[in-house]
């Protein structure tokens, strides 16, 4: 990917217009993919007060004394979770339809106007999803959690060994993942200082060069068994180098994997074509899957592949015949196989899922699976999960990620220029922490407040309607994601957003943070 820095085309514009109505509604008017704003559903203002579950009632709107409560709110969390398409409802009900209707026959009826049956709507999934993350369709699965996937990931690629047994991480990497990790090298008695973390120079500043990254790997890469970074820092909003790092990796012989939570359906990748070993990932964040909803992994065609040996019974002749090299592919997960056939595959923790489909219903214990990431599934998968996040890749299906891509280059640079371009008096009381070049950051800008100003500024934005995220002690996170956000947006955000911060600025116990020193500049360093 290019690490080139074009300027922000945003910047040069005098703020009284960059920081009018006018201009961001006529950045909307001539986006074509502003039209993918209706594919979801935007909670009002009143949604978001309302104390009851689900929608404000019209009741409650004619009642109400808020002049506000009518309008859209400003969701700016995408990173954390999406919002729910308007399909997802449809889906949902046809899935339940379905089931009443047709209890167990629900699994492989080809239904008119149903949805795809239960027992192939992973292989619905698939085929869109691929597109998504850049792989071959056979390289993908939608199953089990982010964390799940990893520990089985991580169970079949993280192979140590006495030489080689360190996992390296990004210092800052998602609790999660440290866990994940950790709970690993303890499981092959290896101890914590195996554990290895990539740190950023400089204490005050969470940005870490490619150089950087690259050259702790290099530093260990004879002791280490396997790498995880994020593809997206989910702290910084920092997007690696997932295609340099990788090859580095591969030149040092060491596995690769990637948490790709923050990435998926957020920037362009190539999977496939970067040579990825493997990666995991959650559909709930920018594939608006729903809170918790299945997620998916990504294994390339290389660790995929899964072989027959066709051998007699004579164990001399198994080895004669092992040593030789002749192997037959199984393509489709459907070779012939019997007591005398010997399967080869990466190994795995292995589930009924994964073994091929016409001998998933045999029951007789002999396992061969599917070719490719299918063959990592264990359990059947549930089909509400599935068909939620079909109706997000329904949405996806409506666009291109490149043409997403740069949509969202420019609502972050627009969100970024009005940030800078600070109306007080005095420099900005925060500073981005994301890095100012676009190629190194997808939808996410992570804005570092002066110390013991969050909670103010929270508590404005929310009654404003304002929906973001926080990292404390002094974080947040603003995420204008390009499926459904708007310039119009961006620019409500500033309107609440200013205001709560020269509020916070005046409170007279805003230094109760204890003695941090405040930021000192507005831009990040790159």
């Amino acid at each position: 990917m290019p690490l080139s820095q074009p300027q922000n085309p945003f910047l040069s514009i005098p703020s009284s217009e960059l920081c009018s109505e006018e201009f961001a509604r006529k950045q909307d008017k001539k986006d074509n993919l502003s039209r993918l704003r209706k594919e979801f559903i935007i909670p009002t203002k009143a949604d978001l007060r309302n104390k009851r579950y689900g929608p404000a009632s019209t009741e409650a709107l004619n009642t109400s004394t808020r002049s506000d409560d009518a309008e859209e709110s400003i969701y700016m969390c995408g990173n954390s979770l999406g919002l729910q398409p308007q399909r997802t409802r449809e889906y949902v009900n046809r899935y339940l339809d379905t089931w009443a209707s047709k209890g167990v026959f629900g699994h492989f009826k080809e239904l008119e106007g149903g949805l795809p049956p239960w027992l192939h709507i992973d292989d619905a999934l698939k085929e869109q999803m691929s597109r998504i993350v850049g792989a071959l369709q056979s390289e993908v699965a939608v199953m089990e959690t982010l964390t799940a996937n990893l520990h089985l990931l991580m169970s079949s690629f993280y192979k140590p060994t006495k030489e080689r047994y360190k996992i390296i991480i990004e210092g800052k990497a998602f609790p999660s993942d440290h866990y994940a990790v950790l709970s690993q090298l303890a499981l092959h008695s290896f101890p914590p200082s195996a554990l290895i973390t990539i740190d950023p120079p400089s204490p005050s500043d969470p940005y870490l060069s490619t150089e950087h990254i690259l050259s702790v790997i290099s530093e260990h890469a004879a002791t280490t068994g396997l790498v995880l970074l994020p593809g997206i820092q989910f702290y910084s909003g920092q997007f690696f180098d997932i295609e340099l790092i990788t090859r580095h990796c591969h030149s040092l012989g060491v596995t690769i994997g990637w948490d790709l939570a923050h990435a998926v359906g957020n920037v362009p990748l190539k999977l496939h074509d970067w040579n990825v070993d493997f990666a995991v990932w959650c559909n709930y964040k920018y594939m608006n899957g729903g809170p918790g909803v299945i997620g998916g992994l990504f294994v390339h065609h290389n660790h995929g592949q899964v072989w027959t040996e066709r051998q007699n019974d004579d164990p001399a002749s198994a080895v004669a015949a092992s040593s030789s090299g002749k192997k037959e592919a199984a393509p489709n997960g459907d070779a012939p196989h019997n007591k005398n056939t010997q399967i080869a595959f990466q190994p795995r923790l292995s589930g009924w899922w994964g073994s091929d489909k016409n001998s998933r219903f045999l029951m007789n214990n002999k396992f061969v699976p599917i070719p490719g990431a299918s063959g990592f599934q264990l359990s059947n998968p549930s089909a509400l999960d599935m068909t939620s996040v079909l109706a997000s890749l329904d949405v996806f299906s409506l666009v291109t990620m490149t043409d997403l891509r740069e949509r969202s280059v420019n609502l972050t640079a627009y969100l970024e220029a009005r940030l800078l371009h600070y109306d007080g008096s005095t420099k900005p009381p925060y500073k981005i922490i994301t890095p100012s070049n676009a190629a190194e950051r997808g939808a996410q800008l992570s804005v570092l407040l002066n110390p013991g100003m969050l909670d103010h500024v929270l508590e404005v934005l929310e009654e404003g309607g304002v929906v973001v995220d926080e990292r404390k002690p002094d974080v947040i996170r603003v995420a204008p994601a390009p499926l459904y956000n708007s310039f119009w947006d961006v620019h409500r955000f500033m309107e609440v957003f200013l205001p709560a911060c020269k509020d916070a600025l005046a409170l007279p116990d805003r230094k109760k943070a204890g003695n941090r020193k405040p930021v000192e500049d507005a831009r990040p360093h790159v």
